[in-house]
C-alpha cells in the first residue's frame, strides 16, 4: 500500500507537470501566432496578400481532406506516440526510486522472516534441550526419588538410617540408568593403570591432562575411565504443558 501511494503521487506530479508544459507550450505558440497573423494582415498589402492566398488555402484544405486518411491520420497518429513515448520516458526516469524500493522490499521481507525463523528455531531448540535435561531428572525422581533425597535434611537422622536410603535410592537410580543409558566406560582398564593413547584418538572422548607435548602416541595414567551410552532408549516425553514440572503432586482424596 505505501509503495502504491508512492507512485500515485509520483505520477500524478509528473503528468500533471507534461500537461502544464504542453499547455503553455500551445498558449503561447497560438498568442504568438495569432499576433504574428494580425499584424501581417491588418495592412492593405496583407489584405491583398490574404485575397491572394485565399485560394491557395482553399487548395490546401481540400488536398489534406482529399488525403485524409493518407496524411492526416498518420501524421496525428506519429505526434500522439511520440508525445506518449517522451511521458513513458520522463516516468520510467522519475518512477526508477518507487520501483527500486519496491524491488527491494520482497527482499528485506524475505530477511525479516528468514531471521525471525531462525529465531524460532532457535528458541524452540533451546527449549527442547531444556526439557529433555528436566525430563531426565523427572525419571530419576520417579524410579529412585532422587530428587526427594537431595532435598531431605539428613542432619536429622543417623549414619545407619542414611546409609540404608542411600542403599536403597541407589539401587533404583542405577536400575533406571541400565534400563535407559546403559553407561559404558570409554576407557576398558582400571583407574591408576598405566595407558597409551594412539594417534587419532577422539578427542572428544578423551581428555588429556598434565605435561601434554608433542605428537601422539601418549603414554599416561589414567585417572577416570569415562562414560558412554551403551544405548539412547531416552524415555517418552510426558504430554504435560508446563514443561517445567519434573514430577506432578500427588494428592490422595478420601
Amino acid at each position: 500500500m505505501e509503495i502504491l501511494k508512492i507512485y500515485r503521487k509520483k505520477s500524478f506530479q509528473v503528468i500533471t507537470l507534461v500537461m502544464v508544459a504542453l499547455a503553455v507550450g500551445v498558449s503561447a505558440g497560438i498568442y504568438f501566432g495569432g499576433n504574428s497573423l494580425l499584424s501581417t494582415f491588418s495592412s492593405d498589402e496583407g489584405q491583398n496578400l490574404l485575397v491572394q492566398k485565399i485560394p491557395e488555402g482553399i487548395a490546401m484544405l481540400g488536398l489534406g481532406l482529399g488525403n485524409f486518411y493518407l496524411w492526416v491520420v498518420p501524421v496525428v497518429a506519429g505526434v500522439f506516440l511520440v508525445f506518449g513515448w517522451v511521458l513513458w520516458l520522463v516516468l520510467g526516469f522519475s518512477m526508477s526510486a518507487v520501483f527500486k524500493l519496491a524491488d527491494e522490499q520482497p527482499r528485506k521481507g524475505g530477511e525479516s522472516k528468514s531471521k525471525k525463523k531462525d529465531f524460532l528455531d532457535q528458541k524452540i531448540e533451546q527449549e527442547r534441550k531444556r526439557r529433555l535435561f528436566l525430563h531426565s531428572l523427572s525419571v530419576l525422581q520417579r524410579d529412585g526419588r532422587l530428587l526427594d533425597f537431595f532435598d531431605e535434611d539428613l542432619s536429622l537422622y543417623e549414619d545407619e538410617q542414611i546409609g540404608a536410603a542411600v542403599r536403597s535410592i541407589q539401587e533404583d537410580c542405577q536400575k533406571a540408568i541400565k534400563k535407559y543409558i546403559d553407561p559404558k566406560p570409554v576407557i576398558e582398564a582400571e583407574e591408576g593403570e598405566s595407558v597409551t593413547i594412539e594417534p587419532g584418538f577422539d578427542i572428544d572422548a578423551i581428555t588429556l591432562v598434565g605435561n601434554v607435548a608433542g605428537e601422539p602416541p601418549f603414554t599416561g595414567i589414567l585417572k577416570h575411565r569415562g562414560w558412554k551410552a551403551g544405548k539412547k532408549d531416552v524415555p517418552k516425553l510426558s504430554d504435560i504443558q508446563n514443561s517445567g514440572i519434573m514430577t506432578p503432586a500427588e494428592i490422595e482424596i478420601s
